[in-house]
């Protein structure tokens, strides 16, 4: 038996999966693998060079996004299946 969450995240990825790859759909898989909080405190661009550009809404989120970055690096090569962000680059966003 899986969990609600897993179920969804699954679910979430198959969808995606069919999907032709664009910065849309690498935004979208970002606030998912972020969860709530975390998405709210960035704004997200991807290159079609591999990097995600987060802009964080203050020092303090700057600081947390690049400790969970790993781990949000991990759930995006899971939700998009292959290593489409190769780079996660966190700045502060001086017009927030």
């Amino acid at each position: 038996m899986e969990s609600v969450s897993t179920t969804a995240t699954h679910t979430i990825k198959l969808l995606l999966s069919r999907q032709p790859m664009s910065a849309a759909k690498v935004v979208f898989a970002w606030r998912v693998a972020a969860g709530p909080a975390l998405s709210r405190s960035a704004n997200a661009e991807w290159s079609a060079e591999g990097t995600l550009t987060l802009r964080a809404r203050g020092a303090a989120w700057q600081r947390e996004l690049e400790r969970a970055s790993p781990v949000i690096k991990d759930r995006l090569a899971f939700l998009l299946g292959q290593p489409i962000v190769r780079r996660i680059l966190v700045v502060e966003d001086t017009h927030a």
